[in-house]
This record gives C-alpha cells, structure tokens and sequence, in this order.
C-alpha cells in the first residue's frame, strides 16, 4: 500500500509539472483566458503532444484498471475516469487533425483530468497506507535481541529462537521479546501498546506478561510460555489484518452504488449526445458529454467507505480495541443490551479482602496484621488475598513461624509468641467458639468469612470475594446515559450475584447458569426484541459470543483469536465497550455523510452537466467539472480524517 501511495505521489507531480505546459499552451485555454500564444509552428504541437504524454502515461493506471473491470464485468470507478479521458483524448486529435471542430479540442480539460485524478488516488493511498502502520506499529514493538538465561550464563539470541519454558532477563526500559510468566523480581509496565491503557501496571513473581510490553522501572526474570504465532501481539496483528482486508455491509452498498452510477452516468451521458445533436449542437453534444463522464466518476464515492472504515479499524487497533469482522462494528451502534460476564469481567476474577470485622479490644489493621502473618506461608489464594490486602493497606506483617496448614479447617502459626489461625466454620468447630455476628450478613450476600483466632479465641472476621472493578460501576453508568440496558450473566449463586447487580445498578441478572446454557439465554433476550451485545472471556463464553448480535471478547490471545468474537478487548477494562460503542456510531455518522456527498453530488451535478439550464444562458464548463469532480473527493477524504481526533481512552468515556 505504501508502495501504492508512492508511486501515485511520483506520478501526479510529473502529470502536474507536464500539466502546466499543456494548459498554458493549448489554444482554447488561451481563448478563454483572452491571451495570446506565440504565432511559432511549434507552439501548435505542445498541447497535444504532452498531452498524448500525459494521457499514456498518467493514465494508463485508469486504462488497465477499467479493461479489469470489463473483463470481470463489474463496471466501475476506473471504466469511467478511462472514459472520460479517452474521450477527450480522442475528441481533442480529432480536432487537431482537422476531422472535428477545433471546439472539441479538451487536451487542457484532459490534462487537468489526468493530474485530479492522479492527486485523489494518491490521497486515498496514502490514507491507506496510513491505516496499516498500525501492523508496523505493532510489529516494531518486538525487542531485536533477547537475553536468554543458560545455566550461569545470560545470552544473548533473536526473540525467534526463544522456545517455550525458556527464561528471559527483561532489563529496565526493554521490551518483554515473548509472552511468559514473571519468575523473579517485580516491574511496572507500560502496555499502553497492547491494551490501550495508558497507566503503567505492576507486575510480580507469577503474572503474566506480553510480548512487547515495556518494564519502566526496574528488570525481571521471565518464563516464556508462548513465542512466535501463539503470543498475543501475534494474534494481535492476525486480527488488526483480517478486519483491514474484511468487508461490510456499507462498503458493498457502495460498491453497488458505483456500478449503479455508471449506467446512470452512462445513459445520461448518451441521452445528452443525442437531445443536443436533435436540437442543432453537435458541437455541444460531444462536449456536455465528456462533462457528464467527468462529474458522474464515483472518484469520491469509491473513496468514502474503504478510507472510514480504514481509518476506523486502525484507530480501534490503537486503543486496545481488535475489530476481526467489520459487521460486528456497524452493529455495535444498534445494540441496546449489554450482557456482560461477571467473572474477571465486571469484577476482577480473584478473591480480594472487602472488609475487616475487629472483636471489641482490637482494630482492624491488628485484625489484618495476625491474618497476614499466619497465611505468608501459603500459596493458596485466598491467603494471597490477605496478604495484599495487608500490603494494600500499609499494615506492618509481623514474622510468623511454624506454619501449619489443614486442608478445609485453615492455616496457623506462631506470631508475635502467640498462636493464631485463620479458616472457616470447621475451625470454629474445632475451637468451640462461634461465629461474629456479622458473618450470617456476609453470608448472605454470597461473601467468603475467615475468622481470624488469637490464643483460641476469635478476635475478628475477613470478608472475601471477587471486587467489582471500579471502572465496572463507570462503564454501567455510561451505557445507562445512552439509554442502553445492561445485563450480567454468570454461574454464581443468586445472592452474589444480587450483591454485585444492586452495587452496579444492573438492569438484568441471570444467576446460576452454566457455560452452556448462556447462549440459550442471550437468545431469550433477542426472542423479546432486544439487541444484544455479549461482553465474555472469549473461551467459555464462545457460544453466547455467537449468538449475541454482536460478541466481544475481553482479553486478547490466541484462544480469543479463533473465537466466536466479533470485537476483540485487548484490555480487561469494561469500558471499552463504550468506546467500541463511540467508534461505531461516529464512523457510521461519517459513511452516511460521505455516501449522500458522493451519491448525492453526482445525481445533483450530473443534469448541470448534461445542460438543463442551458436555456437559462447557464452552461457548465468540462473544466469546473473536472474541478467539482475534485472538490468532492477532497470533502471525503477529509470527513473521513475526522475519525482521528476521536478519543476512544477508557478514561474520555
């Protein structure tokens, strides 16, 4: 494409540097200006010897792509430019040679042609090109070397010979070479490149990271677990490709447009050849048709879709958002039920510590400091909820020893010379003491209660369970002032789910239902007249993806590559729905104003052509044609550019 842009960049500076002589010298441009050319012989063959230049060689592009066009029998776009020039071309040695009148001589209107045409292809090409530095973009994120750990050694390779289970050294300021998991150390990262937000993460021992990805702050040891095809800037790049070489449903009515116009163009331009010969003008006749030819090429409604949607899906890539089918985009402005997944969705798919219930005669931090101390010796998740919780907070951990764990009971240890132990009902059980008062209200609201026992006996409660991501009450919020519903699906109980809707303020809850059965209810949805868009994992969720009108995936990899996901979210922040929902209603605003300016132009301009107002005195020249034809394909191009000031940041929504 880029090879495309340059070529027409080169070719429309040499047809407008040969243009100008052509112009200056032709003598019904003289004529009409009211100037004098030189009364030298050679003066006469300029014109149409540059021009016959010009029309070989800065139009043979048109030439080859309209005899493609006839042998596929899909008239177009190009057949009509090569008409158009043909014409004149012919028209204009016609008249040199003295077989037509010197009137029909256009070898300036066919110059002019030849160079507007040539800029409007370059524009479009370069805005093109434009669209695919998204794929170079994503490609240049990949390190050049990677440093590969070998025993004692660190050595130094090309990320292509890194194999899974290797372990990589990412300095500060470098780039992770291949997705892997943190094996040592703890970093922050900016993976605005990826996922499109723009605050720096930070990751530890057991985090995923990907292929990319910049470490700011400090360097980590990494297990490469994905290289080549299967990481997921690779399978990042495989769907920015696929949604820039896929086609929808407006770019085909354009192109149904294009062939409809030129039969419209066509027959206007016959009808006019023969009702200005019927009225005495032969000399007008040939004329007002070539003008005809020249307003009626679809040059600007060729251009208004492929650049919007160009455009659109490359500014979509930049901010997280992964169109793999273009149709799913256009129907996102449609939608008016939001289904999301609650797990890892609306929440953030792990245990976190909610609350702290102290015993009268302790605090919470104390309460929180003991839970810490016993369970830094496990590795269960739970315990890795209470021990960040504890480092969120700021509490100092005291040291703890004799670790010891039972399996459905709890964990225990020795703190400060004291024993505490942390666990569930059966610990209680095995203490003989009972339960906070506040736990049966946990309880019910779907939560996860440890109770924290100091010297046997209990001295406060910890409330587990999945936070909500604050941005989830954001992302509800702006889908409501856009006057759509939103739903939550999951497998959990009734009560958390419950709990989780009245924070958010959910419109529809379905609890309790398995992977299999959620298409079943995205189709009792749509059953009532609704439009869904399903909002899931991309993996267990594949099947109401598919079902949904429109599915998004959230969180980009290979798995969500194949699936059953229309829009990819390389981010797990809910609101990008309401940025793919911002993206579809303004790039569907911009394709509607570019087909009614192009379609509409050419139906308004092509009778002006034709001359309907010739007996207003009001004839219009082939040149303010060539001009208009111009004017119009400049206005789409640069309507479509609007797309690139709109901010798709989580944060502008």
């Amino acid at each position: 494409m880029a090879h495309h842009a340059a070529m027409f960049r080169r070719l429309f500076w040499i047809m407008l540097v040969l243009a100008v002589p052509t112009v200056a010298l032709d003598p019904m441009f003289a004529h009409l200006l009211g100037y004098h050319l030189p009364t030298a012989a050679w003066v006469g063959w300029v014109a149409p010897v540059v021009g016959t230049v010009m029309y070989l060689w800065g139009g043979r592009p048109f030439l080859t792509g309209a005899w493609s066009e006839i042998k596929d029998r899909k008239p177009g776009m190009m057949l009509l430019i090569a008409l158009g020039i043909t014409t004149a071309f012919l028209s204009s040695w016609g008249a040199r040679l003295g077989l037509l009148d010197a009137s029909l001589s256009f070898w300036w209107e066919l110059a002019l042609l030849v160079a507007i045409m040539l800029l409007g292809h370059w524009l479009e090409m370069r805005s093109l090109a434009e669209t695919t530095s998204a794929l170079d973009s994503l490609a240049a994120l990949l390190p050049d070397e990677a440093e590969r750990v070998e025993g004692d050694r660190i050595v130094t390779v090309p990320p292509a010979d890194l194999r899974v289970n290797d372990v990589v050294v990412v300095r500060p300021g470098s780039s992770v070479p291949a997705d892997g998991e943190i094996v040592d150390g703890t970093a922050t990262f900016d993976e605005s490149m990826v996922t499109g937000e723009s605050r720096p993460v930070e990751r530890g021992v057991g985090d995923h990271v990907v292929a990319g990805t910049i470490a700011t702050d400090s360097g980590v040891r990494v297990r490469v677990t994905a290289v080549g095809d299967d990481t997921t800037l690779a399978g990042i790049q495989k769907l920015v490709a696929d949604a820039q070489a896929s086609s929808s449903r407006t770019q085909r009515l354009a192109d149904r447009a294009a062939g409809w116009l030129f039969w419209y163009a066509l027959g206007a331009a016959v009808l006019t050849a023969i009702v200005w010969s019927a009225l005495g003008h032969p000399d007008q006749a040939l004329e007002r048709a070539i003008t005809v030819l020249v307003i009626a090429c679809p040059h600007a409604l060729g251009l208004a879709i492929p650049l919007v949607v160009s455009i659109s899906t490359e500014k979509a890539a930049r901010a997280g958002i992964l169109i793999k089918d273009r149709l799913a985009l256009e129907a996102m402005r449609t939608v008016d039920v939001v289904l999301f997944d609650k797990t890892g969705t609306l929440t953030a798919g792990r245990p976190t510590v909610t609350a702290v219930e102290p015993t009268p005669g302790h605090d919470a931090d104390e309460v929180l400091a003991w839970a810490a101390a016993a369970e830094a010796g496990s590795e269960h998740p739970l315990a890795r909820a209470i021990v960040a919780a504890a480092s969120d907070r700021g509490v100092a951990v005291p040291e703890a020893s004799d670790f010891t764990s039972s399996p459905a009971v709890g964990v225990g240890a020795t703190v400060a010379g004291a024993s505490v132990r942390v666990g569930g009902p059966r610990l209680l059980e095995e203490h003989h003491v009972t339960a906070l008062p506040i736990a049966s209200t946990w309880s019910d609201e779907g939560a996860i209660i440890l109770h924290v026992l100091r010297g046997g006996e209990v001295v406060g409660g910890l409330r587990l369970s999945d936070a909500i991501r604050p941005e989830s009450r954001q992302a509800v919020e702006g889908l409501h002032r856009l006057g759509i519903e939103v739903g939550m699906i999951t497998g959990d109980a009734e009560a958390v789910a419950r709990t989780v809707a009245a924070e958010l303020g959910i419109d529809h809850v379905i609890a309790g239902v398995r992977p299999e059965d959620k298409a079943g209810r995205v189709a009792e949805l749509q059953r009532q007249g609704h439009r869904v868009a399903m909002v899931g994992d991309g993996v267990n969720d594949a099947p109401a993806l598919a079902q949904a009108d429109v599915g998004l995936a959230i969180g980009a990899g290979t798995d969500v590559a194949i699936g059953s996901a229309g829009v990819i979210l390389a981010s797990d922040d809910p609101r990008s729905v309401l940025s793919v929902i911002r993206l579809s209603q303004a790039s569907y605003a911009i394709m509607r104003q570019n087909l009614w300016w192009a379609a509409g132009y050419n139906l308004v301009t092509v009778p002006l052509a034709a001359g309907v107002l010739a007996p207003l005195g009001i004839v219009m020249p082939m040149s303010v044609g060539a001009l208009l034809m111009s004017a119009s394909t400049v206005v789409v191009a640069l309507n479509a550019q609007r797309l690139r000031r709109l901010d798709l940041s989580p944060g502008a929504v």
